[in-house]
């Protein structure tokens, strides 16, 4: 949206805003184009959240088609676009277009940033709802979220394969009711990645991701279908609001629909719909498109927090140089879980040291070395997650 705002936004009041509706709104973040900053974005999407806005954020240089993909599959209830680069008149449209052809041409975009007066009823339109020039007030993009929000149906009219699925996800998250013709399959394999905050959860899923669609695509062995990501983002205990940035780190612009991914707020390990969202994933394409192999990313987790191996056919625990020496690790918890234990941010001191504590507790579970944001070590710690 805008990147220019009046007013101190430290000074934005923490309160829920939302709580009128019939569901949290679900808003995704985007700029278009070849602009590479986002401090306005990051603003409003904390103004959103501390308004009880479930925000998911998709980061900068995306094309009209990858923020489309993300809305579709996110199920959101409006589509916010930044613009600074002088192509919004030809990516707005384009945008429209796309969510009109992946089966979700009634999501409303609003568009926002350097935009001149002349140029706005263009927009309007092309089919823009609501634009928003330089100077907007939080309050009022937030009021314009607030009133986007309508009551989910259980079917969307027109929708694509995915379309729905996203609609399925979203009731059987909330506690709704979910399509008696909703098709229910658990994938072939349904693998756990949880781990500290910070310890390069999400980096590391959108690699394995990236990494699986390319062998998939290569026709490799094992690698059947596509891929899919549930991730799980902290819910504030303050406003109920979210902000959902997991999926920033995975490049749509490359991977296109190679991989669905959906994100969920959660409080704590509330993973109650867990095993319906599972099944519904499971079961909701055919052929190629069939998803085989889906990540459960947790919410950053600490000790005590096991929960997920109760959903999940494999658990791969991600550390970090530094989090402790041998006795912390032997304590009951996260570590009791893993399946596989992954050293990221291999490249940090300290790595020997961590991998020399975790063999006195691994015993035969197998312990992979990583550098996520270099790819280094993710094919061979995919290849042995999905053996």
């Amino acid at each position: 949206m805008a990147t220019q705002l009046h007013g101190a936004t430290t000074e934005f009041e923490k309160r829920d805003r939302c709580a009128d509706l019939p569901h949290r709104p679900r808003v995704l973040l985007g700029k278009m184009g070849l602009d590479g900053h986002d401090r306005g974005v990051k603003v409003i999407a904390r103004a959103l959240r501390d308004s009880g806005v479930h925000v998911i954020y998709s980061g900068l240089w995306q094309t009209p088609r990858s923020l489309a993909i993300s809305a579709r599959d996110e199920d959101c209830d409006v589509v916010c676009a930044s613009m600074m680069s002088n192509s919004h008149l030809v990516l707005g449209p384009k945008l429209v277009g796309e969510l009109r052809a992946l089966g979700r041409p009634d999501l409303p975009v609003y568009m926002g940033g350097i935009l001149p007066q002349e140029d706005i009823p263009k927009l309007i339109e092309a089919g823009i709802a609501r634009c928003f020039t330089t100077g907007v007030g939080l309050l009022d993009i937030v009021e314009a979220v607030h009133g986007a929000v309508r009551a989910r149906q259980a079917v969307v009219p027109g929708a694509t394969p995915a379309a729905q699925l996203a609609r399925d996800l979203s009731l059987a998250h909330e506690g709704g009711k979910v399509r008696a013709e909703a098709r229910r399959r658990r994938p072939v394999r349904v693998i756990g990645v949880t781990g500290s905050p910070g310890a390069g959860k999400s980096t590391l899923v959108a690699q394995m991701v990236s990494e699986y669609s390319r062998r998939a695509a290569a026709g490799e062995a094992g690698y059947s279908g596509r891929c899919g990501v549930v991730a799980f983002d902290p819910m504030s205990p303050i406003t109920g609001g979210a902000l959902l940035g997991d999926r920033l780190r995975v490049d749509f612009n490359t991977i296109d629909e190679t991989v669905f991914y959906r994100s969920f707020a959660i409080s704590g390990e509330d993973y109650h719909a867990l095993p319906e969202i599972i099944e519904l994933i499971g079961g909701a394409f055919d052929g190629p498109q069939r998803i085989d192999t889906l990540f459960v990313e947790t919410v950053g987790a600490g000790q005590n927090e096991t929960r997920i191996r109760q959903f999940v056919g494999r658990t791969a625990v991600v550390l970090t140089p530094g989090m402790g020496d041998a006795i912390q690790m032997d304590k009951a918890g996260i570590l009791e879980i893993a399946d596989v234990f992954v050293c990221n941010k291999a490249d940090h001191p300290g790595e020997n040291e961590l991998v020399k504590d975790l063999r006195d507790v691994a015993g035969r579970r197998p312990i992979h070395e990583t550098v996520a944001t270099r790819s280094q070590g993710v094919s061979e710690l995919l290849a042995a997650l999905i053996a």
